[in-house]
């Protein structure tokens, strides 16, 4: 069988179904690790590791993570999609990386009509 994630072909003993999708095991536990953009506790612990450090801005994060905030931040808000073209990543991704700015209070989204976007905050 086939991974639907990564296209990995994988024995069908070993694969994984998570939300309709048949996953082999490391995309299993990738899904499942993922981390929750609305933590409260993630926010808090994000702020007090940055403030330790002396860390401010985009200081600290990860080169896609700062690709990703200056992209928003240049076009004042972008949705998701054109935020996962852009960076030529998949949603999931994009989706984790999105979190990471969130806890750090650098990033957010929000409804306008019936489209989400992604802002700097």
């Amino acid at each position: 069988m086939q991974c639907e994630k990564c296209q990995s072909e994988v024995p069908e003993d070993e694969i994984h179904v998570h939300a309709g999708r048949k996953l082999c095991e490391d995309c299993y536990v990738v899904v499942l690790s993922r981390p929750v953009t609305c933590d409260v506790g993630a926010v808090h612990a994000a702020k007090a590791s940055r403030e330790l450090q002396g860390q401010t801005g985009t200081q600290g994060l990860a080169p896609l993570q700062i690709k990703m905030y200056d992209y928003i931040k240049e076009k004042g808000k972008a949705t998701r999609e054109e935020t996962a073209e852009y960076m030529n990543i998949p949603w999931e991704d994009l989706e984790t990386q999105f979190t990471v700015l969130r806890h750090c209070e650098l990033m957010r989204a929000f409804k306008e009509g019936d489209k989400v976007y992604l802002a700097v905050m």
